[in-house]
Order: structure tokens, then C-alpha cells, then sequence
């Protein structure tokens, strides 16, 4: 599908209009970078947006600056990259939830999550965890499990935002398990750790990286966590599946992106900034000591993700019923 942005970047070179930065692979960038976070500082989202940067910044040879637009599930920052510029100078580090999920699901969308972006590079994905505060009275899930069959909605579980990976593998947790609880969305999923260390908010099955500091200190607790397999900073924990729903499996995953109609050069000074940085040994000992799984690849196999994904959460809201008002 031919957007008018794509028209505009196509215009605009083969008219000799677009900025020497575009012109030459070598010339970008010439100035500093924005990347818009979508969530609060502390989620998983602004983690690994700030464990890249700087060597982001080292590779690009420009600053990269991290700018937190939290709101909306994610969507404020990512509808903010998709009117941008289409000159590489704003970027987005989206989400699973923002660039396959939640947009279809809003009365008016604030942008097409299939053709107003340019995928760039997979950053990483993480697995979530059910963590619940340190003094909650169930050990386990299926003790959780049992206290929400005997007082429905009495429990309420934290999300990011409607429509969000949180907010569907509760929805999954709930349908598998024939229970009700009540739905408190975030603007983040940093200010979901305070509610829970503080015993105020009962259950948020979100992203590892967030509660791992937390769930190591005994600040609050793990009860499952939603991979297919046990995960190797909780190898005590362990998963969904084994807990007594088989098949059981949610994870996030970051990328990296910028508004479409991007430049071919510019996007593959990019993903060779991106990879380059993923391949850190250093880098890839951070994030995996916080949780992630490194990305990596190219930009079709990012858009090939995002199509297969959207697809897949497609399915799954229609089931659970999920709309955003």
C-alpha cells in the first residue's frame, strides 16, 4: 500500500529534495537522535531503550536521547514516531502491545500500525512474571488461583495500559482458569512496583526485567512465570504450564522503529547500529543479568514479526472481548 508518507519520501528523492543526510548512508546522522519511550521510566520498554543508547550513540557517532512519552497504552509515543519526519532523526523503541495489538482496538486509531511505520531491528523480548507482594498469603499459583475462585473480583491485577501484554496474559489467566479479577492499567509498569511492595495492588503478571531486583531483594514474589520454559534468572519459578495450564505461553518483545516512508540507507545504518550494539558481549551480559533475551537480524525479519504477531493478538482480543474506548 502506497501511504502518503512513502509518496512524500519518494517524491522528495527523486526530486532532490530530501536533506543530504538522506541522500548519503555515510552523512547520517548529523545530529542527535530522539527515541520515544511509550511507558513510564522503570518498565521494561525504558530499560532497554537505556541499556542501548549509549552504544547506540558510540555507533552513530550522535547523541541518543531517551524521551519517555507515557499514555495511552503506549500509543502517545508511538503515534508521535509515525508523524514524524521521515528522516531517522525519531525513532521509536515500540512494543508487541503497540505495534501488533492495541491500535486496531481503539474507536479512532492514532495511526496504522501495518503501514505508518518502518520497522528497523528486534531489541529483545522477555518473558513476564506473576509476582504478587512479599507478605500475599497464597505461595503459589494455584493458591492465588483458589482465593480468586472463592472471592471473585476481589483480586485486582496491574497492567500498562488496556490491551497491553499484562493486561492479556491476566485475561488468559482468568479465561484458562475460570476466575474473575478486576483490572487496574498503569500509565507503566514502574509505578506498579510501588502499589506492590506497598501490599495495595495484589497481582501484576508483567514484564521480568522491572520486578528482578525486587524479586531478589524479597520486596515482592514470583509465583509463575510465562514462557515454555522455566527461565534462567528464576530457575526456582516455575511456569504457567507447569502450574497446571499446559500451553500456556506470553512473552513481550521490543524493536526498534521509525516512521514509514524511512530511507533504505538510513534504515540499514540502523539495524547495523542496532546489531552492532546487541553483540556487545558487555551489552548482552546486561541484559540478560536484567532479564532479556538479545535480539537481533534484519529489518524484513522485524516486519515479518510484527505481521505474524498482529495476527496472533488479533485472535486472541477478539476471544477475551477486549476494546479501547
Amino acid at each position: 500500500m502506497i501511504t502518503r508518507r512513502t509518496a512524500f519520501a519518494a517524491l522528495a528523492g527523486a526530486s532532490g529534495l530530501l536533506p543530504a543526510g538522506l541522500r548519503a548512508q555515510d552523512a547520517y546522522p548529523s545530529r542527535s537522535v530522539t527515541m520515544l519511550v511509550g511507558f513510564a521510566p522503570g518498565g521494561g520498554t525504558d530499560i532497554i531503550a537505556r541499556l542501548l543508547a549509549p552504544s547506540l550513540q558510540a555507533e552513530l557517532g550522535q547523541a541518543v536521547a531517551v524521551d519517555n512519552r507515557a499514555g495511552a497504552s503506549g500509543t502517545l509515543a508511538a503515534a508521535a514516531v509515525a508523524r514524524a519526519r521521515p528522516d531517522g532523526y525519531t525513532l521509536l523503541m515500540g512494543t508487541v502491545s503497540t505495534q501488533a495489538v492495541v491500535a486496531p482496538l481503539m474507536r479512532n486509531p492514532p495511526y496504522d500500525q501495518n503501514n505508518d511505520f518502518t520497522p528497523i531491528g528486534l531489541a529483545g523480548t522477555v518473558p513476564l512474571a506473576a509476582v504478587v507482594p512479599a507478605r500475599a498469603p497464597y505461595q503459589d499459583l494455584k493458591g492465588l488461583i483458589e482465593f480468586a475462585r472463592q472471592n471473585p473480583g476481589k483480586l485486582n491485577y496491574a497492567s500498562s495500559g488496556i490491551a497491553t501484554q499484562q493486561h492479556l496474559a491476566a485475561e488468559m489467566l482468568c479465561q484458562a482458569a475460570g476466575i474473575q479479577m478486576t483490572h487496574v492499567p498503569y500509565r507503566g509498569t514502574g509505578p506498579v512496583l510501588n502499589d506492590l511492595m506497598a501490599g495495595t495492588l495484589d497481582l501484576a503478571i508483567d514484564t521480568l526485567p522491572t520486578h528482578l531486583p525486587h524479586l531478589r531483594s524479597g520486596s515482592t514474589r514470583a509465583l509463575a512465570v510465562t514462557t515454555a520454559q522455566r527461565v534462567q534468572a528464576l530457575p526456582d519459578i516455575p511456569t504457567v504450564a507447569e502450574s497446571g495450564f499446559p500451553g500456556f505461553e506470553i512473552t513481550v518483545w521490543y524493536m526498534m522503529l521509525g516512521p514509514a516512508g524511512l530511507p533504505p540507507q538510513v534504515t540499514q545504518r540502523c539495524v547495523q547500529a542496532l546489531n552492532k550494539a546487541l553483540q556487545e558481549p558487555a551489552n548482552r551480559s546486561r541484559l540478560e543479568e536484567a532479564g532479556f533475551l538479545p535480539g537481533g537480524g534484519s529489518a524484513a525479519d522485524a516486519a515479518d514479526l510484527v505481521r505474524r504477531e498482529a495476527a496472533r493478538y488479533g485472535a486472541l482480543v477478539q476471544r477475551a472481548g477486549i476494546r479501547v474506548d
